[in-house]
């Protein structure tokens, strides 16, 4: 049991890592484009936040890889595929129990369950800020021009 918690620490310590390291280049993606959205279409915008979106999720598929690799390194799957399905299973904590480790291991599933809850907690915070501020500053574009009452959501009055 002590081993499977030290692994599944470093492990969570290493996808919190690559969480924030993906999670900050999102950030200044975003920050880099943020002047554009002033003004912007509805296709802009969308443009912009994919962009965040895509690399806030490509972190949390890192992430799954990261435990695939454990798994498999651990002689728990003999194709990466297998592992990568079953960590992708554990991550989103969909609990399908189609594959299951041995019972050996079978404490690091819920850990990284744990370790997929707060990753993709961090990745909708991230994302959620991102598309507040984006309305928030399309002051004079789609946001402005077809939802006003979009304006007092994000309001920092109220």
């Amino acid at each position: 049991m002590i081993v499977n918690l030290a692994l599944g620490v470093a492990t969570m310590a290493l996808c919190l890592a690559l969480q924030l390291a993906l999670l900050t280049r999102a950030l200044l993606y975003y920050a880099k484009h943020q002047s554009e959205l002033d003004r912007a279409s509805f296709l802009t915008t969308m443009t912009v936040l994919s962009g965040v979106m895509f690399l806030l999720m490509f972190g949390n598929l890192g992430q799954v890889a990261i435990w695939a690799i454990l798994f498999q390194s651990l002689g728990e799957f003999n194709e990466y595929r297998v592992a990568f399905y079953h960590s992708a299973v554990n991550f989103s904590t969909l609990g399908y129990g189609d594959i299951v480790m041995s019972e050996q291991r079978k404490l690091l599933g819920p850990i990284q369950a744990i370790n997929g809850v707060l990753m993709v907690g961090m990745s909708t915070a991230a994302f959620m800020t991102t598309l507040r501020d984006a309305i928030k500053h399309n002051t004079h574009g789609w946001a402005a021009k077809h939802a006003p009452h979009i304006q007092n959501l994000v309001d920092d009055d109220k």
